[in-house]
């Protein structure tokens, strides 16, 4: 099986990419190595890729994506990771989720539709704030909070209502583990405890999350991977999938597993919510686990493991 990843150096794709070669899978995709964060992280990710994988990482944008469209001919699906993330930061600049994750998806979604390829693509759990817990892919997603949130949404509308024979669309419950985006909740609080630095934690610590190690969800993707790829040749198909751990876990519980492994803590400065952010998500994941999808890692496990990668590739301790 052959499989064209967009956002191919960032940590979703990466570590699927990863965990399909060790399947077997041919993995080619793209990224435009933006400097939304660390481009030199994105790049260490590209040149593990290529240097263990052979896995090559196209420097290009979704929103020229017609431009590989003879390697995506050749392949046998899409998965379509690229975007803008983190809720909060779409507060302060809406604009890049609308260009990237609507306008950019929407190249993306024409190229598709004349290949007429399976697509996999990337939505969040943003998408069913306000809803009753856990939440389930039957709810109907009501008003997201945020720009990332509504854009996502818009994405499962593009796909759901394109011309796409078949398409999957994954709901990601925050995703975390070694290789991560230094925006995310566990790598702020890293980087806090080991710089000695004020640790703000938003909601006076009020928060429950459903904390999905990276690893599974690469394992999750490979469920739908196969069973999209297993659908009858006539079967038209458009459906909507929750990654997750499937259980909550309190903020301060997820920063008591961080400040073990330092062995140490920090100043903590616990301020109001953020307008973006939702008080608690948990994922239903009942619909994947049909797909032979079972989460391994806990808590404890993912942070130990996120934890020794950030100490050595920074050097520090």
């Amino acid at each position: 099986m052959k499989i064209f990843i967009t956002g191919l150096a960032g940590m979703i794709g990466f570590h699927s990419a990863k965990h399909f070669s060790k399947l077997g899978w041919q993995i080619c995709g793209l990224d435009n190595f933006n400097n939304y964060y660390d481009v030199d992280l994105k790049r260490a990710r590209a040149k593990i890729l290529k240097s263990d994988f052979g896995i090559d990482v196209i420097n290009a944008d979704i929103h020229n994506i017609s431009q590989q469209q003879n390697e995506i001919s050749e392949c046998d699906l899409v998965i379509h990771l690229a975007a803008y993330t983190n809720p909060r930061h779409s507060f302060e600049e809406p604009q890049k989720y609308i260009d990237t994750n609507i306008t950019g998806t929407q190249r993306v979604v024409e190229l598709m539709e004349k290949l007429q390829l399976p697509v996999i693509y990337a939505s969040t759990s943003c998408v069913m704030h306000g809803q009753p817990l856990p939440w389930s892919e039957k709810d109907s997603p009501s008003h997201q909070n945020n720009a990332y949130g509504w854009s996502k949404r818009v994405n499962e509308c593009q796909f759901i209502n394109s011309q796409i024979f078949r398409t999957i669309g994954l709901r990601f419950f925050s995703a975390y583990g070694p290789y991560g985006r230094p925006d995310t909740a566990i790598f702020l609080f890293a980087d806090a405890i080991s710089n000695g630095t004020e640790m703000t934690i938003y909601n006076k610590g009020q928060m429950k999350r459903d904390f999905t190690y990276v690893e599974d969800i690469a394992h999750g993707i490979e469920c739908t991977v196969k069973h999209i790829m297993s659908l009858k040749e006539n079967l038209e198909y458009n459906e909507i999938y929750n990654i997750g751990y499937g259980k909550q876990v309190e903020l301060l519980e997820y920063v008591d597993e961080i400040e073990k492994q330092f062995g140490r803590s920090t100043i903590k400065n616990f301020v109001d919510a953020h307008p973006a952010d939702t008080p608690e998500t948990w994922a239903n994941i009942t619909k994947i686990k049909n797909l032979g999808y079972q989460p391994k890692t806990s808590v404890s496990d993912g942070v130990r493991e996120f934890i020794n990668w950030y100490k050595q590739y920074y050097n520090k301790n």
